[in-house]
């Protein structure tokens, strides 16, 4: 079992910046595929951004060039700095790690409001 416990959500004004982490409790490097998703009120959960095992990455739309996915094996964390944050960008997000197993974290709340 792979426990998954994100951090760094809160309160920002539009325009501003905040850093997730998310911190594995065993090794990542085995999971080929660590993600964000986010779930907004009323809505369906979403995928954010995704990065592989070799670093490769990909992100949604509407998310591109404003949010960044990392991973640190080392550390077995995984990151997603968000800048010019958006109203829209409003929701939980949650960690995600597939690849022996499939596993997800608890949420953090981001809220993006003046």
């Amino acid at each position: 079992q792979l426990q998954l416990v994100e951090s760094g959500g809160g309160l920002v004004q539009p325009g501003g910046s905040l850093r997730l982490s998310c911190a594995a409790s065993g090794s990542i490097f085995r999971f080929n595929y660590m993600a964000w998703y986010r779930q907004a009120p009323g809505k369906e959960r979403e995928l954010v951004a995704a990065i592989t095992s070799g670093s490769d990455t990909n992100y949604a739309d509407s998310v591109k060039g404003r949010f960044t996915i990392s991973r640190d094996n080392a550390k077995n964390t995984v990151y997603l700095q968000m800048n010019s944050l958006k109203p829209e960008d409003t929701a939980v997000y949650y960690c995600n790690a597939d690849g022996v197993g499939n596993y997800w974290g608890q949420g953090t709340q981001v809220t993006v409001s003046s």
